[in-house]
């Protein structure tokens, strides 16, 4: 495939009028070209990208769900239908996240998760996927705090644990990419960091460590922190907190929800510029009701009501997820709280690419990479998505006849 006439997101991280070029589900050579066009293969498809942005393909590493599926229904369907919409709206990777639930029940979620990949991945080297690639987990709880709980049970939230997080580690077959935890809740936390950091990035998460806890916990190799502001102590000039501690700690990556409702656009400004572009990462923290209509729906087994792209818990009014895909979020940082597209698309694909440890595949537009690429106009409205080298959305194209 060749996608001509579109402005070409480049490994600099800006825009340049180009073409790219896609063969056996990569990207070839010729990405960016000044005059010389690449010369079309017998029969291969040529697209007509009509003056759109082309961006590598979203990587979302922590949301729930959408279309009514979460993935801790802990069935392949669910993973499936979940990955068919994200794959859909330009999100081409996920991390999807774990709720609180008893440990058991986590173990066969991830197991059914690491079953599901492999079997994705065979079906995918049979023929074209049209689903997003199953890339890591990302497990918001159990150990975790009950202060900040958020809409995660608390009945299920335990001290984190070296056992039960290598049982973790062994069900989801290397799946796991990020393990949170809420420090001051175990006096053995740094000894926790310590043994497992080398094995999965530990973030804090839904934690009401002080400024002096969280520093710890990121000296001992903590390096991500769970949707900043949200289910955290406020950051305050005599106490910042976890977000004072993320500032002073330049290893850590920050998780962002810049869906309009999680955090004030100035916020969100002021955190771009307090930490630097280069550690933040987009996610959605989208919950089973996105893509679906107003109603009551379930995150983590706690009732949520949704109205327009706000979710709360029923019980007492607290955030609970989103309701907003990432690619919406993108457009929101970028329409509505002034950040740069060339910024926001980093953030939504390099950053989260590299903090997975899955650069080398995924997260730009470069030679040898996976095909992924997602057209959008002026208005940042999707108008193709490609997956692999193949075309799920809609574009004008044509199929090249060269003679032999």
């Amino acid at each position: 495939m060749i996608i001509r006439n579109v402005k070409v997101y480049t490994q600099e991280q800006k825009f340049a009028d180009g073409e790219i070029v896609i063969r056996d589900g990569v990207f070839g050579d010729s990405q960016v070209v000044s005059g010389v066009a690449a010369v079309p293969q017998d029969g291969e498809e040529i697209m007509d990208g009509e003056g759109c942005y082309a961006i590598p393909g979203l990587i979302d590493l922590h949301f729930h769900g959408c279309m009514g599926y979460d993935f801790c229904d802990g069935t392949k369907e669910a993973i499936e239908e979940i990955a068919k919409y994200e794959a859909s709206i330009g999100v081409t990777a996920i991390a999807p996240a774990t709720m609180t639930l008893p440990v058991e029940e986590l173990e066969r979620i991830l197991e059914t998760a690491a079953e599901y990949k492999e079997e994705a991945e065979k079906r995918a080297k049979e023929g074209s996927s049209k689903e997003a690639d199953l890339i890591g987990v990302n497990m918001e709880g159990p150990f975790i705090s009950v202060e900040k709980k958020g809409a995660q049970d608390e009945r299920n939230i335990i001290t984190c644990n070296e056992e039960v997080c290598q049982r973790f580690l062994d069900a989801s077959k290397g799946l796991v990419k990020y393990v949170g935890i809420a420090p001051e809740r175990n006096e053995d936390a740094v000894s926790f960091i310590r043994a497992m950091r080398d094995k999965v990035n530990i973030s804090l998460a839904h934690t009401n460590a002080g400024y002096d806890a969280a520093m710890e916990a990121f000296n001992a190799g903590a390096n991500h922190a769970v949707h900043l502001y949200n289910a955290m102590p406020a950051f305050t000039h005599r106490a910042p907190g976890v977000v004072g501690a993320v500032c002073d700690s330049e290893h850590v990556d920050v998780e962002l929800i810049c869906d309009g409702v999680h955090i004030h656009p100035s916020m969100v400004r002021a955190t771009f510029k307090m930490m630097g572009a280069d550690r933040m990462i987009l996610i959605s923290d989208s919950m089973r009701a996105t893509g679906m209509p107003d109603g009551q729906y379930t995150l983590g087994g706690l009732d949520v009501n949704v109205v327009g792209n706000r979710a709360t818990l029923v019980s007492n009014g607290a955030l609970a997820g989103s309701a907003t895909n990432l690619m919406d979020c993108v457009r929101v940082a970028v329409k509505e709280m002034g950040i740069p597209l060339e910024t926001a698309v980093a953030c939504a694909t390099v950053n989260p690419a590299k903090s997975l440890g899955e650069y080398d595949q995924y997260g730009s537009i470069a030679k040898g990479k996976k095909g992924n690429v997602v057209l959008l106009d002026q208005e940042l409205e999707v108008k193709a998505v490609v997956k692999d080298g193949t075309l799920l959305g809609t574009c004008s194209n044509e199929k090249n006849s060269v003679p032999n």
